[in-house]
């Protein structure tokens, strides 16, 4: 698997994305780490709208798929994320993208899309904090407490560990969370885990 991590949206390397990918352009849009419990959903549904436009300006055929669909059936959801050739996964709350994750079994699916070199996981903000080993120094910025599936009442601390450190996304940049950003840092600093900040615009890949 390649990976294309970026801070917020696509990022300044969005060229690279589409390079990264094998002949199969078809990407799969990840909704749920905005899965709050008190969604704003015009706020929700435009921001989706600018991820999956700017994606298929760099000429990606995008197809949502939201894994709530797909709890409890996690054959199917393996059987619908091998007809693309890769995912995005937007941002929110890393705590919520983790229970989906868990629920739907796409945290089992993704080591197994690991072994493949033809498939790109991409995303942003929470999309990408969740790669990590745990989620200890993010609860700062993501709620730690919002459980919108009557399925999972307990908070997943655990990330799907394909990093040895958590990315710090929106790191002194013109974003909302910034200021929390820094308390992270320091957080992370005084707890000795290990972590890379991320400015939006800069992009993480891995080949």
């Amino acid at each position: 698997m390649k990976f294309y991590l970026s801070s917020f949206k696509l990022g300044s390397k969005s060229a690279e994305l589409v390079k990264l990918m094998s002949e199969n352009k078809k990407i799969a849009y990840i909704p749920n780490a905005c899965d709050y419990t008190n969604v704003d959903w015009d706020r929700r549904n435009k921001s989706e709208r600018i991820d999956i436009e700017s994606l298929k300006k760099l000429g990606l055929s995008v197809e949502i798929i939201d894994l709530k669909k797909y709890f409890s059936e996690t054959a199917q959801l393996k059987k619908k994320l091998n007809k693309f050739g890769g995912v995005f996964v937007r941002g929110g709350n890393t705590f919520i993208l983790r229970q989906a994750m868990k629920l739907s079994g796409f945290d089992i699916i993704f080591k197994e899309l690991l072994k493949r070199d033809d498939f790109l996981y991409a995303g942003y903000s929470a999309g990408i904090c969740v790669l990590a080993p745990d989620f200890k120094a993010i609860q700062h910025v993501d709620d730690p407490n919002d459980h919108p599936y009557p399925e999972q009442k307990k908070t997943i601390w655990k990330g799907l560990g394909f990093l040895d450190y958590i990315i710090l996304p929106h790191y002194k940049s013109d974003h909302p969370e910034s200021a929390d950003v820094d308390k992270e840092v320091e957080f992370a600093k005084k707890n000795k885990i290990p972590f890379k900040t991320l400015k939006d615009g800069e992009v993480i890949i891995i080949k």
